[in-house]
């Protein structure tokens, strides 16, 4: 049962333009960054910091794809390969050297992070890893925080954060539920 609207389109709007600013000033500009979206919402959300940053600074940041299937530690050890892949991962440039901006819809218990941590770092060695949220809603497990964060939103346990994107829910909005 939802129990609370805490983002409506304009407010998402609002957020990750923020985010965008925030990213461009902490590295400078976006000459040696990527942005990686973890499927499925946080391709949506790295799409749209993208065309935010391209909006700002006038250039293309690449964005790029992660599937972390094979990296979360809830998959049982007789399901892992003893070499993984990124199945359905699309990284358009070199990690080598880049700063890379892990984006994600909701920061919860920071283990889907961790995973897409290794997931990169089976692809390349970039110089710095940074994390953009459209949301965080805490109770960490892990000791992973966001460096961009588009709004917080303390949370019960029992509660859910319910992200909707336009691309795949046809509406943009940000709730909880109980």
């Amino acid at each position: 049962m939802e129990k609370a609207v805490v983002l409506d389109q304009q407010a998402i709007r609002r957020a990750l333009t923020r985010v965008a600013h925030e990213i461009i000033e902490r590295n400078k500009g976006i000459e040696n960054c990527v942005l990686i979206g973890i499927k499925t919402r946080g391709i949506y959300v790295a799409k749209r910091l993208a065309e935010r940053i391209y909006q700002i600074e006038g250039q293309q940041i690449p964005v790029g794809e992660l599937d972390i299937t094979l990296y979360r530690d809830d998959l049982t050890v007789k399901t892992k390969s003893h070499e993984p892949e990124v199945k359905g991962s699309v990284i358009p440039v070199d990690l080598n050297g880049k700063t890379v901006v892990l984006v994600d819809d909701v920061l919860y218990t920071g283990r889907t992070v961790r995973a897409a941590m290794d997931a990169i770092m089976d692809i390349g060695r970039p110089s710095h890893i940074q994390m953009a949220a459209l949301v965080d809603r805490g109770h960490r497990e892990l000791p992973i925080r966001a460096d961009y964060i588009g709004k917080n939103i303390p949370s019960a346990k029992s509660e859910r954060i319910v992200v909707k994107l336009e691309e795949v829910d046809e509406f943009d909005r940000v709730s909880i539920y109980e």
